[in-house]
């Protein structure tokens, strides 16, 4: 398995994996070409400093991601964090430790960076993603809240 930072041509592979997903069906398309709005978003992930997609890849197939952004702030004496969004592994992928390495990843590229800390926010619903988490070591510190437009 490798990991690595995703490119444009990656796209179609990692909007398949937001779709194979309990909430992704719902709030996802995907169809070939891949809708515009997903190619602007790639485009603007790619040109914001410190903001990418990371990959893995069995092969040529691409069966995990997840979006690492690291986040510069004024708070905790200037403490920069890096935030983990959209982890996805194939379902059939799932239980073999795939998601573990690509956390090991992201939390190894946030410490290259300089990081003081890496949070994220998961859906209430998804009990299986809490106790992974857990299992990792974050802890449900904080209570999010979102404002959708």
């Amino acid at each position: 398995m490798n990991f690595r930072k995703a490119t444009e041509e990656d796209l179609n592979a990692i909007v398949r994996l937001l779709v194979d997903d309990e909430l992704g069906s719902e709030r996802e398309k995907y169809r070939e070409p891949v809708p515009l709005e997903y190619v602007e978003a790639f485009t603007a992930i790619e040109e914001q400093v410190g903001n990418q997609i990371i990959v893995a890849s069995e092969g040529q197939e691409i069966i995990a991601c997840l979006q690492l952004t690291i986040i510069p702030g004024l708070a905790r004496r200037g403490l920069k964090r890096a935030q983990i969004e959209a982890v996805r592994v194939y379902k059939n992928y799932r239980g073999k430790g795939i998601g573990e390495d690509l956390f090991k990843e992201a939390i190894s590229i946030a410490k290259a960076e300089r990081c003081g800390l890496v949070q994220l926010t998961t859906d209430k619903i998804r009990s299986d993603a809490h106790r992974f988490y857990e299992r990792l070591g974050f802890t449900a510190s904080h209570e999010g809240m979102k404002l959708i437009f």
